[in-house]
């Protein structure tokens, strides 16, 4: 295989994660709650999407084509990006809650219904049922575990580093040696997102 057909494989591997066109918006503000939902769901499919890629293109090599004919294989990268994609707009969500309620004095409510309105509108992209009720528990749990008003000052994509690492379709004694690389590329992904949410929020309404 030469190297424009590894180029054209990958890039369908990549779009195959979430089409492209879903996570390529270039927000020049967010304005309100409905910018921010899609900030958050598109942010947290490129934060999915170029580390899970990322890690698994890096680990497979060459190899790295056998996805297109391991329907087992293939199974294991959607259910990879669905547990990854969830957990991530979980982080996000109470990051981005938590930003505009403590610094920017904004009175926000209905978190919940804010997350679950995202992993909703994921089932016409093939996000399981099941895992989207899985996780709307999961959410209204955390909300219980933490103090909103300094979640942004924590650790707050922790979880989905975890679920990176944890979710990764690879071998588990290469995962554990890998581990320290993989949780410090999504946490550079993050900062990334992080500063341009802070730049976009100023006339946040």
């Amino acid at each position: 295989m030469n190297i424009k057909s590894l180029s054209e494989v990958f890039k369908a591997v990549r779009e195959y994660l979430f089409p492209y066109e879903k996570i390529q918006k270039k927000f020049y503000n967010i304005n309100n709650r409905n910018d921010l939902k899609k900030f958050v769901k598109e942010r947290s499919a490129f934060v999915t999407q170029t580390t899970l890629y990322g890690y698994l293109k890096t680990r497979m090599g060459l190899k790295y084509t056998m996805m297109f004919s391991d329907e087992i294989f293939l199974k294991s990268i959607n259910k990879s990006k669905w547990n990854i994609f969830a957990i991530s707009v979980s982080d996000l969500t109470l990051y981005t809650f938590s930003y505009l309620i403590s610094l920017k004095n904004k009175n926000l409510n209905n978190i919940e219904e804010f997350y679950d309105e995202i992993l909703e509108n994921e089932k016409e992209s093939g996000m399981p049922s099941e895992l989207i009720e899985k996780y709307k528990n999961l959410f209204r749990q955390t909300l219980k575990e933490i103090n909103l008003s300094n979640y942004y000052q924590t650790e707050p994509f922790e979880a989905s580093g975890q679920a990176l690492y944890n979710w990764s379709p690879i071998a588990d004694e290469l995962k554990v040696l890998d581990k320290e690389i993989v949780l410090n590329s999504i946490k550079n992904k993050w900062m990334l997102v992080m500063k341009d949410f802070q730049d976009l929020i100023k006339n946040f309404n």
